[in-house]
């Protein structure tokens, strides 16, 4: 049996933060993951002879500036590059709007001029509001607790540092994060902008990983959770790690062992050990135990508290309100191999746009239809598709002359209707996927000399990602903040003493941004110093 101070739930990016900060500051840290390699869901895998790329997570901009100083990832090998240009939205009629420093009032006035008159002050509320809630990332949200003493009064104080934040925000400001917070981004745009490639551009960023329309209520908040990021001190900016989302992960593990933390693989987790209501340990899937005074689990967690506690051990209200815990992406994620770069119909032959997040989905009511489309059919017939190809901003990934390309995919249904099973549609969508794409880059299907294809199912069943998940919970009020993963829970702590969430379904919520791990292992810090001092 294994004695440790810590023992970690998940060797994802979250995972593999909270217990570097913990190895930091002294405490006995041990992580364990069923899976055979470290980074959860932010891996670099070859999919094909000669070609790798990014599995799951493809992209970087929410990974927080102050994690990758204090981990020192730098030295431990990480290095990220801007795109050269940032989004790329090719229209059927041919024309195109192409973003970036120094391209995008322009693209944008050849649309209209009335949006690009618009655009600079659009922009500027955005990075107002984010710049305000990016204090927020690294601090727990005020969380709800029942009478008084010492936790009420923490909470107290934390309401009120959470009150000076929003004072920063003028009364207009406060307004439009109302908005945000609450309206369809569909609606807002439609407010602001006339031009459908520019309304698209924002929408995209609503319902990417959300599976629902931009015109539903809440999408706003998602298009915002979007506009944290920052890439090398340039906020709002989207980049590539050399060598693929793995390198994150990768530099994380060194950083964690550097400071000596334990990190076993292919080591599931069967259950957590519970004895006098207080998580003390795990039970692996080979029943060997791993005992600690705290337990952090970086899993969804619907997937933690249904499938890894003893519904006994739980209280009622709270196992029977986690059980409609609300998961689904609507992500289809493909990973292709290419033998030359595609040219697209409104932009042809190479160029900058090509290291840009090209988006197929030339209109909000474009994203509107697929969402109807996937709810009914189980797919959408005319899907929405980022391509991405990281090949043209690192050479490591794919022979010369060849590139690799990420497919992010919605809208499909994360559970099929009429009891139909992703195994038996999986390639038929996946031919969809590159087809649409085909559609405005003539030649593009030829080019694919292989591919990997993860279906919602595949998703869960490689990742834990129920329901292919992306954000271990959807970012819809209910489930954002304070409220995440729910009420009274918010400050990382589980029902359970000694039990924590460290994971992308507690505050700040999805995206590969390394603050859960932060902000959890603060508050394990926190507890074990008031316990020993």
């Amino acid at each position: 049996m294994n004695e440790t101070d810590v023992v970690i739930i998940g060797a994802g990016h979250n995972g593999l933060t909270c217990a570097a900060y913990l190895a930091m500051a002294g405490l006995r840290v041990k992580v364990v993951d069923r899976r055979k390699v470290v980074g959860g869901a932010a891996v670099t895998e070859e999919f094909c002879p000669g070609f790798r790329n990014s599995v799951a997570a493809y992209t970087v901009s929410l990974l927080n500036p102050r994690i990758i100083a204090d981990l020192r990832l730098h030295d431990h090998g990480l290095k990220i590059v801007e795109r050269r240009a940032q989004n790329f939205l090719p229209a059927p009629d041919g024309s195109y709007l192409l973003t970036g420093e120094g391209r995008t009032h322009a693209s944008v006035a050849k649309l209209s001029e009335h949006d690009a008159d618009g655009i600079d002050a659009f922009n500027r509320e955005l990075e107002v509001i984010a710049d305000v809630l990016r204090e927020f990332v690294l601090r727990a949200p005020p969380n709800l607790v029942e009478g008084i003493g010492p936790g009420a009064i923490r909470e107290a104080f934390n309401a009120l540092g959470t009150a000076s934040i929003l004072r920063k925000l003028s009364l207009e400001q406060q307004r439009s994060l109302l908005d945000l917070l609450t309206r369809s981004a569909g609606e807002m745009l439609d407010d602001v902008f006339e031009s459908d490639l520019v309304k698209a551009l924002y929408g995209f960023d609503a319902i990417v990983g959300n599976y629902a329309s931009p015109y539903a209520a809440g999408s706003a908040y998602v298009m915002l959770h979007h506009a944290f990021g920052e890439v090398n001190g340039k906020k709002g900016v989207w980049g590539h790690a050399i060598g693929g989302m793995g390198a994150i992960t990768q530099a994380m593990a060194a950083a964690a062992r550097g400071h000596g933390v334990e990190i076993e693989l292919d080591a599931g987790v069967r259950e957590v050990i519970v004895e006098r209501d207080r998580a003390v340990g795990v039970i692996l899937d080979n029943g060997e135990a791993v005992r600690a005074k705290y337990v952090a689990s970086s899993v969804n967690p619907k997937l933690l508290y249904t499938r890894l506690l003893p519904a006994d051990a739980l209280p009622a209200a709270f196992l029977a309100r986690i059980k409609n815990w609300r998961n689904g992406s609507g992500t289809f994620r493909m990973n292709v191999a290419l033998s030359a770069l595609p040219s697209f119909t409104a932009l042809p032959g190479e160029g900058d746009h090509l290291t840009a997040g090209i988006i197929i989905a030339p209109s909000l009511g474009y994203m509107d239809r697929a969402w109807q489309d996937a709810r009914t059919h189980g797919w959408s017939r005319e899907p929405v598709v980022e391509i991405l190809i990281p090949s043209t901003l690192d050479d490591t990934l794919a022979p010369p002359g060849q590139h690799v390309a990420s497919l992010f995919c919605q809208h499909v249904a994360p559970q099929l209707p009429d009891g139909k099973s992703w195994d038996d549609y999986r390639e038929e969508v996946a031919d969809l996927m590159i087809a649409t794409v085909d559609k405005y880059a003539p030649g593009f299907a030829a080019s694919v000399i292989g591919r990997q294809v993860l279906s919602p199912l595949d998703l869960e069943r490689q990742f834990g990602l129920l329901g292919g998940d992306i954000f271990h919970g959807a970012l819809t009020l209910n489930q954002l903040f304070s409220a995440r993963p729910m009420l009274g829970h918010a400050d990382y702590r589980g029902p359970l003493k000694g039990l924590y969430h460290c994971g992308s379904g507690a505050h700040p919520g999805g995206g590969v941004t390394g603050a859960p791990g932060h902000n959890a292992a603060r508050v394990i810090l926190g507890d074990h110093r008031a316990l020993f001092g």
